[in-house]
């Protein structure tokens, strides 16, 4: 299991966007300097931000600014908005094990509900970290090392 890195991509651009708002026009291209990314990648993460109400973003060279105070958007916020998870299930299973196998048609039974407590108890972690507390650690790094 890996959480792809369209996660991370999202939150280092959302730290930037704070970092450099008074000193900087944050477009797609600067951002992916510092993602050391394609610029197209960004635009599709910005995208699914600004659809999940968390960005906007203006066309053309206009730049993208944070829509909401820090402290209201959490990690989970983020992972909800860029992750592809399909029917929001972190963990994909594989869809044909055995049936006539002891192991194989008993499987799900074991391990669903442990899966399961797995992703809540993660959400819930996420759900209590907020982009705020992420870039009060990153203006602590970035006054450490400019």
């Amino acid at each position: 299991m890996q959480i792809s890195s369209r996660f991370t991509i999202a939150v280092h651009i959302l730290i930037c966007m704070e970092a450099f708002k008074q000193d900087y026009k944050v477009t797609s291209d600067f951002l992916a300097s510092s993602v050391n990314a394609n610029p197209v990648v960004i635009r599709r993460l910005l995208q699914q931000l600004k659809k999940a109400g968390i960005v906007a973003v203006t066309r053309g060279s206009g730049g993208t600014k944070i829509q909401k105070p820090l402290d209201e958007i959490t990690l989970l916020d983020i992972y909800h908005a860029v992750e592809c998870v399909e029917n929001g299930d972190l963990f994909h299973f594989h869809e044909h094990p055995n049936p006539l196998c002891p192991v194989g048609k008993n499987i799900h039974a074991v391990l669903d509900t442990k899966l399961e407590q797995i992703q809540n108890a993660l959400e819930l972690e996420m759900n209590s970290i907020t982009i705020q507390d992420v870039m009060n650690d990153a203006q602590t790094l970035i006054l450490k090392n400019p």
